[in-house]
């Protein structure tokens, strides 16, 4: 059925892929039989339709017959569903991704599920899922990287898939998958009975899941009906450190914080954006005991991994790049235990432990330890017995710059300048004004330049927050008017930069990487200025910089 035809530029932005004879007061077009209606161009550039009842059997041979591009289904008025039958790693999969989760603030996701044999039916449940994703993420409720989402009921004909573990990919290969815009994560399908360790410890369970299929670090595609990873928890190091039963408190992170095992030494890579959260969990752990959580270490060639054996045991492993030599090894965690006694003949003792690292040392070593690290002063733990100084171990405990991996891929839709490495912020249930059938969402904050202190925090970050969203609002509003009008012409993701120093206050807007048109900026002006202007300057105070993000939506509430 031709329910209608739609300019292309709102058939090819993130938003606006519904066309109004679609929008209804549910936000669902996933119907209880059958699957959700289908975009397909004519052929004319410009020129598209929506089939309302696509028939799955046609669909599933035109995908069969290696169809260059993806299916498009709609699964309501922002948000669809691309599709496509891929050969990914030797392996037929599903690949299924997601686009319009940016417009309200969620990255989008990316599930690619390993055919079953003689398959002829879509795994319709996924679609199911992503608008379940869509609705949490309206109220707030984002997934991110090693977020899981669990399922409230069966799902993919089984009890035992129990949801998605959600991940950034690394070093995987990423060849021949359709994927959507940076950033996006690849949704893991997570065995009931790996749950805990999801919850409590996912960076285990990722790395295990790499182990099983060969895959370093942790494979992108999911296979169903598979054996579960893990089983009772049992007697694991991590009963000391992790409520199992209520998830009451956990193992500590830092993000960015980085193990590296070497041959004699030990490298504790602490970022200086993380010393906020390092003091949280030193505050919280008890004085014997300092126990810190990693990140995947990327720049290891291998990394330390934890087995369950068949009769519940745990045991350390370790999986590596292909056809790398292995010189660096990731570990998962470490402690710092205060249990050594002068009288052992040791100066400290370091030994593996499940996928961490152990270290012993005397009461006196850990008080000048956490004071290193309050001060923000690397420290070194030398390992080994008195009376053999040529078998030492050094641990390293040492403050670095981060190397920031977040935004990678982002661009800014005003000049379309790279926004990696610039930290951002997410905005929830904040600024969104209605008009006319459209939404206006303000739906992120980017930080191109702002004064930092890493030991207090952003300087005024209460008094910054406010004027964000004074300005939030007044660009809202100054474009009300002329929802309708800028989502025809294509440009349903705005930014609007304002920059704050001695020598320039003002603002630059734009959308697909142009400024806006004369009639919308002279709109912002009247509206934005005063607020601009009303902050004026202070004396010694620094630079700000910053990038707010806008889409325009329909309205389906």
């Amino acid at each position: 059925m031709n329910a209608g035809r739609q300019r292309e530029q709102e058939a090819c932005g993130p938003l606006g892929w519904g066309p109004t004879t679609l929008v209804s007061s549910s936000a669902s077009l996933i119907p209880l039989d059958g699957l959700p209606p289908i975009l397909t161009s004519t052929g004319v550039k410009g020129d598209y339709t929506v089939e309302e009842k696509p028939s799955e059997m046609l669909l599933f041979q035109e995908l069969e017959s290696v169809r260059p591009k993806p299916l498009v289904f709609v699964l309501n008025a922002n948000l669809l569903a691309m599709v496509k039958l891929v050969n990914y790693v030797n392996r037929k999969c599903w690949c299924v991704t997601t686009k319009g989760m940016h417009a309200v603030g969620q990255v989008e996701v990316v599930v690619l599920l390993q055919c079953l044999p003689e398959e002829k039916t879509f795994p319709k449940d996924i679609f199911s899922h992503f608008i379940q994703l869509y609705r949490d993420t309206v109220t707030g409720k984002v997934v991110r990287h090693l977020s899981l989402f669990l399922f409230g009921s069966k799902f993919l004909d089984s009890e035992e898939h129990a949801g998605f573990l959600y991940i950034r990919s690394t070093l995987q290969s990423l060849q021949g998958l359709p994927l959507p815009n940076q950033p996006y994560l690849f949704g893991l399908l997570v065995h009931r009975a790996e749950v805990p360790w999801a919850k409590a410890f996912p960076l285990r369970l990722m790395l295990r899941l790499g182990a099983e299929y060969r895959f370093y670090p942790c494979p992108l595609y999911s296979v169903r009906f598979r054996k579960p990873l893990f089983g009772e928890i049992g007697h694991t190091i991590m009963r000391l450190l992790v409520d199992f039963r209520n998830y009451r408190y956990s193992l500590p992170l830092v993000p960015g914080l980085t193990v590296d095992l070497e041959a004699q030494k030990t490298l504790i890579n602490i970022p200086t954006t993380g010393y906020n959260e390092l003091m949280k969990a030193i505050n919280k752990s008890k004085e014997h005991v300092l126990a810190i959580g990693a990140s995947f270490n990327e720049n290891a060639d291998s990394h330390l991994i934890c087995v369950q054996t068949d009769d519940g045991q745990y045991q350390t492993q370790a999986i590596s790049i292909h056809n790398q030599p292995r010189k660096v090894t990731g570990s998962c965690f470490f402690i710092f235990s205060s249990a050594l006694k002068a009288s052992a003949g040791c100066l400290a003792k370091s030994s593996i432990v499940e996928d961490g690292l152990m270290v012993q040392v005397t009461v006196e070593t850990m008080v000048e330890l956490r004071r290193s690290l309050r001060e923000m002063k690397d420290y070194t733990v030398t390992c080994g017995r008195l009376d053999q100084p040529e078998s030492r171990e050094l641990v390293c405990l040492q403050w670095v710059e981060e190397k920031c991996t977040v935004n990678r891929g982002v661009i800014s839709p005003i000049d379309e300048k790279s926004m990696e490495s610039i930290s951002s912020t997410k905005m929830f249930q904040k600024s969104e004004h209605k008009e006319n059938g459209k939404i206006i969402r303000w739906t992120e904050v980017f930080f191109l330049v702002r004064g930092h202190d890493p030991k207090r925090g952003v300087t005024n970050s209460a008094e910054q927050s406010r004027l964000t969203e004074r300005i939030a609002r007044a660009f809202c509003l100054a474009l009300c008017p002329h929802l309708k009008l800028l989502k025809e012409d294509g440009m349903a993701k705005l930014g609007l930069r304002v920059t704050f120093d001695s020598h320039e206050v003002g603002f630059v807007a734009g959308s697909n990487g142009q400024p806006l048109p004369a009639q919308y900026l002279n709109a912002l002006d009247s509206v934005l200025i005063p607020v601009i202007h009303s902050r004026g300057h202070k004396r010694g105070e620094k630079p700000l910089v910053m990038e707010l993000i806008f889409y325009i939506l329909e309205d389906i509430t």
